[in-house]
């Protein structure tokens, strides 16, 4: 069972932390454990709880109604709010609930329909690519356990792969290399760029995960890609990034790498001029739109 501090409920749910002690003391919402050092700390049903609590409060239900509301009755409003259109808030704030209660089911029913209402790329950019990037910052933070992270991350990967492999036709317009570097296990941003890639007709040669440098050297080699794109999220670390970002330059000068990632992101780094860096999987996007789309032959 995970513990939670009262910021963790914060994370995880939006709602200020003051605001929870009110309805706390208020309303008895909420009933925090001690541990034997006397630290207040709350529990996976807490979470639970507060996270439900928070939907149907967004959503126009009075905080008094909802204390009033036995766990069951709680649990019977949010799912037929699910049922409804939602917000792209709101259906991040419900799947951050299939994750915590690890709900397959629930997240598989939301994403469809969302795919079927939206279009998949449109589903990935507005909704599961904003919880990725809240769940990973959260799972840095220890406000979420690795497992969580990991059913959720696992489930979306499944569903890009799907989506890639239905990308069928003759790509001919530039090509790229994506790959992660060693060390590096966070594939659901460059899994989305294969995607978004394909999409408009480009090649995509694909290595993935930890990728060590001297297969790097030799794939790009063999095919000569136009562009580099790789995704920083914990390895290498922030102080060696500017390293590792100057030797992909220098190995491969011919090419354009493209960097993103939490590593990368905000950081005040200066690259060589063969080096462009992505703030936002839009970034990817928007870049596409700029070398053109490329029709594909069917």
């Amino acid at each position: 069972m995970s513990t939670y501090s009262i910021k963790d409920l914060e994370q995880l749910s939006g709602i200020k932390a003051h605001t929870l002690r009110i309805w706390e003391q208020r309303y008895d919402l909420l009933s925090p454990k001690r541990t034997d050092t006397n630290i207040r700390y709350y529990d996976d049903q807490d979470l639970k709880l507060i996270l439900n609590v928070s939907l149907l409060n967004d959503n126009g239900y009075k905080i008094s109604k909802i204390a009033s509301m036995s766990m069951e009755e709680i649990r019977g409003e949010v799912l037929k709010l699910s049922e409804k259109s939602l917000t792209h808030d709101d259906q991040i704030h419900t799947l951050t609930i299939c994750m915590i209660e690890l709900d397959e089911e629930r997240f598989e029913k939301i994403l469809t329909t969302n795919i079927i209402k939206l279009g998949f790329e449109q589903t990935m950019l507005n909704i599961i690519y904003p919880f990725m990037t809240k769940i990973g910052v959260l799972w840095q933070t220890g406000a979420i356990n690795p497992a969580q992270e990991h059913f959720i991350s696992n489930l979306v990967r499944q569903k890009l792969i799907v989506a890639i492999d239905g990308q069928v036709g003759n790509y001919t317009g530039k090509k790229f290399l994506l790959f992660l570097p060693q060390g590096e296990l966070h594939e659901i941003s460059i899994l989305f760029a294969n995607y978004l890639i394909k999409s408009r007709g480009h090649k995509v040669i694909y290595l993935g995960q930890s990728t060590p440098q001297a297969d790097l050297e030799s794939v790009y080699n063999i095919h000569r890609p136009e562009f580099l794109l790789t995704v920083i999220t914990n390895s290498p670390s922030s102080e060696n990034v500017p390293e590792y970002i100057n030797s992909l330059s220098a190995k491969f000068p011919e090419s354009q790498i493209l960097v993103s990632g939490h590593q990368v992101i905000g950081q005040d780094f200066t690259f060589p001029s063969n080096v462009r860096q992505m703030m936002y999987i839009r970034d990817i996007k928007d870049f596409l739109e700029e070398i053109h789309e490329v029709p594909q032959e069917k």
